[in-house]
């Protein structure tokens, strides 16, 4: 029998947790949308099959709109997994939004351990808001751990704030996510006492479900023409309204169903190591030049974990990465630094300087946003 689907328009974390506990539950499936935020262009329908117990909206940050639905079985076998992996239940502050599945997550893990999350206060993310909110937390004894879920920006914030380093420096992990992690931003962190977790995930996996470049659980992976594929329980059940897109992204081979991640890996040893978006490549001079590696070598220079690398037309060479920063920093140290590990086709051709990346509520930069500040033509 379906399930009624109820949108929620709104980012209240406590109509939301209680949204999401009534469908974990067998109640009305929740569709979380953000305040104000564009519909997609196809409405949703008011039901959906009964497995369906969370559709998650996205657009990433740089494609197209589609509707991510998950059952209870899924969400649910993602968090049991997750708390296997970082030592067990416990207590969460919530720091991300929650119409993301980040944020999804730390309610539905706080569910599943029978606790509340403490709400860092609404509006732009600071530091003493997120101390004052790891102040409130109080775990007991049947989950006694303390956890937070971060992007790299967030952390960044935290680590230039002694208060809220400190307080960071409580939690018995500290899931950071949503993209890259620079190597200097987790050297700081170790170097903090704080015990840094990098995840990996989509909505479509129910979030993260690698953590430190190991797969948890029971989930799998597997490199098929250089773009790693997942499966496991935590994997959606597809696209609502889109069967053609479902089927692309989730093959079934050999009677397993697997989901097409879109990015290029590498596994060894059982440990996944993420290279970037397979079509995040400019083709510079004739030359193939992935942008999130060189992306990664730029975050590695001091004061550049938010830098944001992206494309720009050029008659001369078809394509150019540029790079877009918050701080100021020499061009031809980020030429050289690039070019000594790439090649001479990945050296950026500029560095811009804004007052602010953009970014996306999730907490990721807003890449068409950036691409648009670096290439306005286009």
């Amino acid at each position: 029998m379906p399930r009624r689907l109820v949108a929620l328009g709104t980012s209240d974390p406590s109509v939301v947790l209680r949204g999401l506990e009534a469908a974990l539950a067998g109640g009305d499936a929740l569709l979380p949308v953000a305040e104000g935020a564009p519909p997609l262009p196809t409405p949703a329908p008011a039901r959906v099959e009964q497995r369906v117990a969370l559709v998650v909206e996205t657009s990433g940050s740089t494609g197209t709109g589609k509707r991510v639905a998950l059952s209870s079985e899924a969400l649910l076998a993602g968090a049991a997994s997750a708390d296997g992996a970082l030592g067990g239940p416990g207590g969460w502050v919530l720091a991300l939004p929650t119409h993301y599945i980040a944020g999804l997550n730390v309610l539905t893990r706080s569910i599943a351990a029978g606790t509340t999350p403490v709400v860092v206060a609404p509006g732009h993310f600071g530091a003493a808001a997120f101390a004052d909110a790891a102040d409130r937390l109080d775990t007991g004894p049947a989950a006694p751990r303390r956890y937070t879920s971060l992007v790299p920006v967030q952390l960044a914030r935290i680590l230039d704030d002694p208060r809220a380093t400190d307080a960071l420096g409580t939690f018995d992990a500290v899931l950071v996510g949503g993209q890259a992690t620079p190597r200097p931003l987790r050297e700081r962190a170790t170097a903090a006492g704080i015990r840094i977790v990098t995840t990996y995930g989509s909505s479509e996996t129910s979030g993260g479900c690698v953590y430190d470049g190991s797969p948890f659980g029971t989930v799998r992976t597997e490199v098929v023409d250089g773009e790693l594929l997942l499966a496991g329980p935590m994997l959606a059940e597809g696209y609502l309204g889109d069967d053609e897109r479902t089927s692309r992204a989730f093959p079934v081979r050999d009677g397993v169903r697997w989901y097409r991640t879109g990015d290029a890996a590498t596994v060894s040893d059982g440990r996944v190591t993420v290279l970037g978006r397979l079509d995040d490549v400019v083709i510079s001079g004739g030359e193939k030049v992935p942008l999130g590696a060189v992306e990664r070598l730029v975050r590695e220079l001091p004061g550049q974990d938010t830098a944001v690398v992206t494309r720009r037309s050029s008659g001369e060479w078809g394509e150019v990465p540029v790079v877009v920063t918050e701080r100021p920093i020499d061009a031809e140290r980020v030429r050289a630094h690039v070019g000594a590990a790439l090649g001479r086709a990945a050296r950026p051709a500029e560095v811009v300087l804004v007052d602010r990346i953009p970014m996306l509520p999730s907490g990721k930069p807003d890449r068409r946003a950036v691409r648009s500040i670096a290439d306005p033509d286009v």
